[in-house]
């Protein structure tokens, strides 16, 4: 039975992606393994505002760190991602790590996690909701910009207040 419910809300949630935020967070409940805490937007800016420890990681790809990134995050690659990379990195260092929605970072948080990482959260819908609720996001010369890249046609739907950019 869970299987099937599984299943219909997977299928609903793709049947109807202009739902709104209601769909938006369906979908990613399904998606995220809910290994790595949360942390909302909102809740984020309000961080960065108050402690300039926060390292912020994104684990896209360069073409889509290019586009956009948020405020003073350090690009580390997904596809090429080793822990030794944040060598550097006390294991109690406050980390946000995101991606397009959510799904790679929480992969890489894991391994955060498996390295001794104490502090490792994960943007909840990575830079699309963050640019949704109205964030800003800075493009590879650190100047402000309304592009995201939207990864590709089918996540691309679930960014509603960017430029999306494919390629």
């Amino acid at each position: 039975m869970k299987k099937s419910t599984l299943l219909v809300s997977l299928l609903l949630g793709f049947a109807f992606p202009g739902c709104g935020q209601k769909a938006f967070d369906q979908q990613f409940r399904l998606l995220y393994r809910n290994t790595v805490p949360l942390i909302l937007a909102k809740d984020l800016a309000r961080d960065l505002q108050q402690n300039e420890g926060i390292v912020l990681l994104d684990t896209r790809s360069p073409a889509e760190f290019a586009v956009s990134h948020l405020p003073q995050a350090r690009f580390i690659d997904y596809n090429s991602f080793a822990v030794e990379q944040l060598k550097d990195m006390a294991k109690k260092t406050p980390i946000v790590v995101y991606c397009s929605v959510g799904v790679r970072s929480e992969r890489v948080g894991e391994k955060l996690q498996q390295a001794g990482f104490k502090n490792v959260r994960n943007l909840y819908g990575g830079i699309f909701e963050w640019k949704n609720k109205g964030f800003a996001v800075y493009h590879h010369q650190n100047v402000p910009t309304d592009s995201v890249h939207a990864y590709n046609r089918y996540w691309g739907q679930w960014l509603t207040k960017a430029t999306k950019v494919y390629e």
